[in-house]
Protein backbone atom coordinates (compact mmCIF):
# COMPACT_ATOMS: atom_id res chain seq x y z
CA UNK A 1 0.00 0.00 0.00
CA UNK A 2 3.15 2.40 0.28
CA UNK A 3 3.32 2.46 -2.76
CA UNK A 4 0.62 4.51 -3.87
CA UNK A 5 1.24 7.67 -1.76
CA UNK A 6 4.74 7.36 -3.30
CA UNK A 7 3.98 6.90 -7.05
CA UNK A 8 1.62 10.08 -6.34
CA UNK A 9 4.00 11.73 -5.16
CA UNK A 10 6.41 11.16 -7.61
CA UNK A 11 4.11 12.01 -10.17
CA UNK A 12 3.13 15.23 -8.53
CA UNK A 13 7.15 16.13 -8.31
CA UNK A 14 7.36 15.54 -12.23
CA UNK A 15 4.34 17.37 -13.20
CA UNK A 16 5.40 20.07 -10.93
CA UNK A 17 8.88 20.34 -12.75
CA UNK A 18 6.68 19.59 -16.61
CA UNK A 19 4.14 23.07 -15.71
CA UNK A 20 7.11 25.47 -14.69
CA UNK A 21 5.52 25.40 -11.12
CA UNK A 22 9.45 23.80 -10.10
CA UNK A 23 12.53 25.66 -12.38
CA UNK A 24 14.51 23.59 -14.06
CA UNK A 25 17.86 25.49 -14.29
CA UNK A 26 20.22 25.46 -17.73
CA UNK A 27 23.54 26.15 -17.62
CA UNK A 28 26.28 27.05 -19.92
CA UNK A 29 27.43 23.82 -21.89
CA UNK A 30 25.92 20.31 -22.51
CA UNK A 31 24.48 18.03 -20.12
CA UNK A 32 24.23 14.39 -20.05
CA UNK A 33 22.59 12.31 -17.74
CA UNK A 34 22.89 8.68 -17.06
CA UNK A 35 20.34 6.97 -14.61
CA UNK A 36 17.95 4.35 -13.72
CA UNK A 37 13.87 3.36 -13.53
CA UNK A 38 14.92 1.27 -10.53
CA UNK A 39 17.02 1.01 -7.46
CA UNK A 40 19.61 -1.42 -7.37
CA UNK A 41 22.18 -2.24 -10.01
CA UNK A 42 22.28 -1.60 -13.61
CA UNK A 43 25.97 -1.17 -13.97
CA UNK A 44 25.99 2.43 -14.06
CA UNK A 45 29.28 3.07 -13.88
CA UNK A 46 31.20 1.21 -16.44
CA UNK A 47 28.74 2.97 -18.83
CA UNK A 48 29.79 6.37 -17.27
CA UNK A 49 33.11 5.54 -17.87
CA UNK A 50 32.37 4.56 -21.31
CA UNK A 51 30.47 7.65 -22.10
CA UNK A 52 32.78 10.15 -20.59
CA UNK A 53 35.68 7.81 -22.98
CA UNK A 54 33.09 8.99 -26.00
CA UNK A 55 33.02 12.06 -25.49
CA UNK A 56 37.04 12.90 -24.84
CA UNK A 57 37.15 11.14 -28.50
CA UNK A 58 35.17 13.79 -29.63
CA UNK A 59 37.25 16.25 -28.41
CA UNK A 60 35.86 17.32 -25.26
CA UNK A 61 37.22 18.33 -21.12
CA UNK A 62 33.85 16.42 -19.88
CA UNK A 63 33.23 17.06 -15.81
CA UNK A 64 31.04 14.35 -14.20
CA UNK A 65 28.62 15.53 -11.29
CA UNK A 66 26.95 13.23 -9.29
CA UNK A 67 24.95 13.55 -5.71
CA UNK A 68 27.65 11.72 -3.58
CA UNK A 69 25.25 8.82 -1.70
CA UNK A 70 27.19 6.41 0.56
CA UNK A 71 29.80 8.37 0.85
CA UNK A 72 32.27 7.66 3.74
CA UNK A 73 33.53 10.26 6.38
CA UNK A 74 35.95 11.16 3.55
CA UNK A 75 32.74 12.73 1.12
CA UNK A 76 33.96 10.22 -1.35
CA UNK A 77 31.26 7.11 -2.09
CA UNK A 78 32.31 4.01 -4.30
CA UNK A 79 31.12 5.26 -7.85
CA UNK A 80 33.44 8.22 -7.44
CA UNK A 81 36.78 6.23 -5.90
CA UNK A 82 36.28 3.33 -9.22
CA UNK A 83 35.63 6.62 -11.62
CA UNK A 84 38.87 8.29 -10.26
CA UNK A 85 40.25 4.71 -11.53
CA UNK A 86 38.56 4.79 -14.91
CA UNK A 87 38.48 8.28 -16.06
CA UNK A 88 42.11 9.53 -15.01
CA UNK A 89 42.36 13.32 -14.61
CA UNK A 90 38.27 13.55 -15.38
CA UNK A 91 36.75 16.24 -12.63
CA UNK A 92 34.02 14.18 -10.47
CA UNK A 93 32.56 16.81 -8.03
CA UNK A 94 29.98 14.91 -5.54
CA UNK A 95 27.69 17.58 -4.38
CA UNK A 96 23.66 17.18 -3.66
CA UNK A 97 23.21 20.70 -5.65
CA UNK A 98 23.83 19.59 -8.88
CA UNK A 99 23.27 22.85 -10.57
CA UNK A 100 25.89 24.34 -8.45
CA UNK A 101 28.40 21.27 -8.83
CA UNK A 102 27.80 21.84 -12.95
CA UNK A 103 28.99 25.28 -12.62
CA UNK A 104 31.51 24.65 -10.54
CA UNK A 105 32.73 22.06 -13.30
CA UNK A 106 32.50 25.25 -16.07
CA UNK A 107 34.38 28.20 -13.77
CA UNK A 108 36.92 26.13 -12.28
CA UNK A 109 37.74 23.07 -14.41
CA UNK A 110 37.05 24.59 -18.03
CA UNK A 111 34.70 21.63 -18.50
CA UNK A 112 32.98 21.35 -22.18
CA UNK A 113 29.95 19.40 -20.92
CA UNK A 114 28.82 17.18 -17.57
CA UNK A 115 27.95 13.95 -17.25
CA UNK A 116 25.28 13.60 -14.18
CA UNK A 117 26.04 10.17 -13.13
CA UNK A 118 22.48 8.33 -11.50
CA UNK A 119 20.49 11.95 -11.73
CA UNK A 120 17.16 10.77 -13.99
CA UNK A 121 14.93 11.10 -11.56
CA UNK A 122 16.97 14.70 -10.55
CA UNK A 123 14.77 17.63 -12.84
CA UNK A 124 16.38 20.43 -11.51
CA UNK A 125 19.05 20.52 -14.08
CA UNK A 126 17.94 20.66 -17.64
CA UNK A 127 19.62 17.80 -19.78
CA UNK A 128 20.33 17.83 -23.51
CA UNK A 129 20.15 13.78 -23.32
CA UNK A 130 18.87 11.62 -21.20
CA UNK A 131 20.17 8.11 -21.31
CA UNK A 132 18.06 5.80 -19.15
CA UNK A 133 19.60 2.28 -17.78
CA UNK A 134 17.68 -1.22 -17.91
CA UNK A 135 18.83 -4.03 -16.07
CA UNK A 136 17.73 -6.92 -18.47
CA UNK A 137 18.13 -9.61 -15.67
CA UNK A 138 15.52 -7.55 -13.73
CA UNK A 139 13.85 -4.98 -15.81
CA UNK A 140 10.68 -3.12 -14.30
CA UNK A 141 11.69 -3.69 -10.63
CA UNK A 142 9.24 -6.49 -10.06
CA UNK A 143 6.60 -4.51 -11.97
CA UNK A 144 6.27 -2.12 -8.45
CA UNK A 145 7.19 1.27 -6.97
CA UNK A 146 9.02 1.51 -4.20
CA UNK A 147 8.69 0.13 -1.53
CA UNK A 148 6.90 -2.36 -2.55
CA UNK A 149 9.32 -2.93 -5.86
CA UNK A 150 12.23 -1.45 -7.31
CA UNK A 151 11.09 1.16 -9.62
CA UNK A 152 11.93 4.99 -8.52
CA UNK A 153 9.21 6.17 -10.89
CA UNK A 154 6.28 4.38 -13.13
CA UNK A 155 7.43 3.19 -16.23
CA UNK A 156 5.97 6.05 -17.90
CA UNK A 157 9.34 7.91 -16.77
CA UNK A 158 10.74 6.50 -20.34
CA UNK A 159 8.59 9.55 -22.45
CA UNK A 160 11.69 11.54 -20.71
CA UNK A 161 14.54 9.40 -22.18
CA UNK A 162 16.37 9.95 -25.50
CA UNK A 163 18.31 6.93 -25.30
CA UNK A 164 17.58 3.48 -23.50
CA UNK A 165 20.19 0.56 -23.15
CA UNK A 166 19.85 -2.48 -22.00
CA UNK A 167 22.27 -3.74 -20.23
CA UNK A 168 23.72 -7.19 -19.43
CA UNK A 169 21.44 -7.96 -22.35
CA UNK A 170 23.78 -11.26 -22.27
CA UNK A 171 22.53 -13.21 -19.32
CA UNK A 172 19.08 -13.49 -20.59
CA UNK A 173 17.35 -14.76 -23.59
CA UNK A 174 16.28 -13.05 -27.33
CA UNK A 175 12.82 -13.66 -25.87
CA UNK A 176 13.26 -11.34 -23.09
CA UNK A 177 14.83 -8.75 -24.70
CA UNK A 178 12.47 -8.35 -27.08
CA UNK A 179 9.60 -8.35 -24.39
CA UNK A 180 11.66 -5.11 -22.74
CA UNK A 181 11.89 -3.48 -26.24
CA UNK A 182 8.12 -4.13 -26.55
CA UNK A 183 7.30 -2.46 -23.21
CA UNK A 184 9.68 0.57 -23.80
CA UNK A 185 8.38 1.16 -26.82
CA UNK A 186 4.71 1.33 -26.06
CA UNK A 187 5.75 3.80 -23.52
CA UNK A 188 7.96 6.07 -25.85
CA UNK A 189 7.20 5.45 -29.58
CA UNK A 190 10.24 7.84 -29.73
CA UNK A 191 12.59 5.46 -28.64
CA UNK A 192 12.06 2.80 -31.64
CA UNK A 193 15.91 2.54 -33.35
CA UNK A 194 17.07 4.52 -30.02
CA UNK A 195 18.05 1.36 -28.06
CA UNK A 196 20.40 -0.57 -27.86
CA UNK A 197 21.51 -3.60 -25.62
CA UNK A 198 24.60 -3.70 -23.87
CA UNK A 199 27.00 -6.73 -22.39
CA UNK A 200 29.66 -6.23 -19.58
CA UNK A 201 32.67 -8.08 -20.66
CA UNK A 202 35.22 -9.47 -18.24
CA UNK A 203 38.82 -8.43 -19.01
CA UNK A 204 40.91 -9.33 -16.09
CA UNK A 205 41.53 -9.22 -12.51
CA UNK A 206 43.50 -6.93 -10.15
CA UNK A 207 44.61 -7.28 -6.87
CA UNK A 208 43.93 -5.19 -4.15
CA UNK A 209 47.73 -4.54 -4.31
CA UNK A 210 47.26 -3.05 -7.83
CA UNK A 211 48.82 -6.12 -9.50
CA UNK A 212 47.20 -7.37 -13.03
CA UNK A 213 46.25 -10.77 -13.45
CA UNK A 214 44.51 -12.65 -16.28
CA UNK A 215 40.63 -14.06 -15.48
CA UNK A 216 42.25 -17.61 -16.26
CA UNK A 217 43.78 -17.67 -13.07
CA UNK A 218 40.86 -18.55 -11.12
CA UNK A 219 39.14 -20.56 -14.10
CA UNK A 220 37.96 -24.02 -12.68
CA UNK A 221 39.16 -22.69 -9.28
CA UNK A 222 37.05 -22.46 -6.32
CA UNK A 223 36.59 -18.85 -4.64
CA UNK A 224 34.38 -16.91 -1.99
CA UNK A 225 32.36 -13.94 -3.50
CA UNK A 226 32.80 -10.57 -1.36
CA UNK A 227 30.60 -7.49 -2.45
CA UNK A 228 28.41 -4.87 -1.63
CA UNK A 229 26.69 -3.82 -4.67
CA UNK A 230 22.86 -3.32 -5.67
CA UNK A 231 22.88 -6.44 -7.76
CA UNK A 232 25.05 -9.18 -6.33
CA UNK A 233 23.75 -12.18 -8.19
CA UNK A 234 24.50 -10.22 -11.54
CA UNK A 235 28.30 -10.28 -10.17
CA UNK A 236 27.80 -13.90 -9.48
CA UNK A 237 27.10 -14.75 -12.53
CA UNK A 238 30.37 -12.68 -14.03
CA UNK A 239 32.16 -14.61 -11.65
CA UNK A 240 30.79 -17.65 -13.70
CA UNK A 241 31.56 -16.11 -17.11
CA UNK A 242 35.34 -16.33 -16.40
CA UNK A 243 34.93 -19.90 -15.33
CA UNK A 244 35.90 -19.56 -11.43
CA UNK A 245 33.35 -22.37 -9.22
CA UNK A 246 31.69 -19.96 -6.49
CA UNK A 247 31.94 -22.11 -3.18
CA UNK A 248 30.58 -18.86 -0.88
CA UNK A 249 29.06 -15.96 -0.86
CA UNK A 250 29.75 -13.06 1.40
CA UNK A 251 26.98 -10.32 0.32
CA UNK A 252 26.71 -7.37 2.42
CA UNK A 253 24.69 -4.00 1.83
CA UNK A 254 24.83 -1.55 -0.98
CA UNK A 255 27.62 0.69 -0.42
CA UNK A 256 29.06 -0.84 2.75
CA UNK A 257 32.07 0.28 4.18
CA UNK A 258 34.46 -3.36 5.20
CA UNK A 259 35.00 -3.39 8.81
CA UNK A 260 38.93 -5.00 9.59
CA UNK A 261 36.88 -7.53 11.42
CA UNK A 262 34.12 -8.37 8.83
CA UNK A 263 37.70 -8.34 6.34
CA UNK A 264 39.98 -10.73 8.45
CA UNK A 265 36.33 -12.61 8.80
CA UNK A 266 36.05 -13.08 4.84
CA UNK A 267 40.08 -14.48 4.46
CA UNK A 268 40.28 -17.05 7.50
CA UNK A 269 36.75 -18.39 5.98
CA UNK A 270 38.50 -18.51 2.58
CA UNK A 271 41.51 -19.90 3.80
CA UNK A 272 40.16 -22.86 5.77
CA UNK A 273 38.24 -23.73 2.43
CA UNK A 274 41.77 -24.24 0.89
CA UNK A 275 42.81 -20.83 0.63
CA UNK A 276 40.23 -20.35 -2.45
CA UNK A 277 40.58 -16.33 -3.71
CA UNK A 278 38.35 -13.68 -3.26
CA UNK A 279 36.72 -12.18 -5.80
CA UNK A 280 35.02 -8.82 -5.50
CA UNK A 281 34.44 -5.83 -8.01
CA UNK A 282 36.31 -2.74 -8.59
CA UNK A 283 33.71 -0.26 -6.80
CA UNK A 284 34.02 -3.13 -3.55
CA UNK A 285 38.45 -3.46 -4.57
CA UNK A 286 39.01 0.70 -3.99
CA UNK A 287 37.43 0.49 -0.03
CA UNK A 288 39.47 -2.59 0.62
CA UNK A 289 43.45 -1.99 1.73
CA UNK A 290 46.44 -3.38 -0.51
CA UNK A 291 47.35 -6.15 2.63
CA UNK A 292 44.60 -8.48 1.70
CA UNK A 293 46.14 -9.57 -1.41
CA UNK A 294 43.88 -12.69 -1.57
CA UNK A 295 40.98 -10.24 -2.54
CA UNK A 296 40.78 -9.14 -6.33
CA UNK A 297 38.37 -7.43 -8.20
CA UNK A 298 36.94 -8.15 -11.78
CA UNK A 299 37.79 -6.00 -14.43
CA UNK A 300 34.83 -5.61 -16.69
CA UNK A 301 33.94 -3.43 -19.46
CA UNK A 302 30.82 -1.94 -21.24
CA UNK A 303 30.29 -3.29 -24.71
CA UNK A 304 27.70 -2.42 -27.00
CA UNK A 305 26.60 -5.33 -28.58
CA UNK A 306 26.13 -3.62 -32.45
CA UNK A 307 28.39 -1.50 -33.80
CA UNK A 308 25.48 -0.22 -35.29
CA UNK A 309 24.11 0.92 -31.42
CA UNK A 310 27.87 2.04 -30.93
CA UNK A 311 28.02 4.42 -33.93
CA UNK A 312 24.61 5.94 -33.06
CA UNK A 313 25.17 6.58 -29.75
CA UNK A 314 28.46 7.89 -30.70
CA UNK A 315 26.72 10.27 -33.39
CA UNK A 316 24.15 10.90 -31.18
CA UNK A 317 26.76 12.47 -28.09
CA UNK A 318 28.22 14.30 -31.57
CA UNK A 319 25.46 16.27 -32.52
CA UNK A 320 24.00 16.75 -28.65
CA UNK A 321 27.24 18.70 -28.45
CA UNK A 322 27.54 20.36 -31.77
CA UNK A 323 30.31 18.66 -33.11
CA UNK A 324 30.81 17.82 -36.55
Amino acid sequence: MLSWPYGWLMIARNRAFEAGIKAIVRVDIPVVAIGNLTTGGTGKTPIVAAVVKLLQQQGHRPGIVSRGYGADSSGVNDEKRVLDVLCPGVPHLQKPDRVAAAKKLIEEYDATVVVLDDAFQHRRIHRDMNIVLIDATDPFGHDFLLPRGLLRESINGLKRADVVLITRADQVEEAEIARIKSVINKQNPRLAGHIATVSFQPTGLVSAAGELVPATAVEKKDVTVLTAIGNPSAFVRTCEQIRANVVSERIFPDHHQYSKIELDEVVMAANNSGNTPILTTLKDLVKIPPEYSTVMAVLIEAKIESASSHEFLRDELCRMTNID
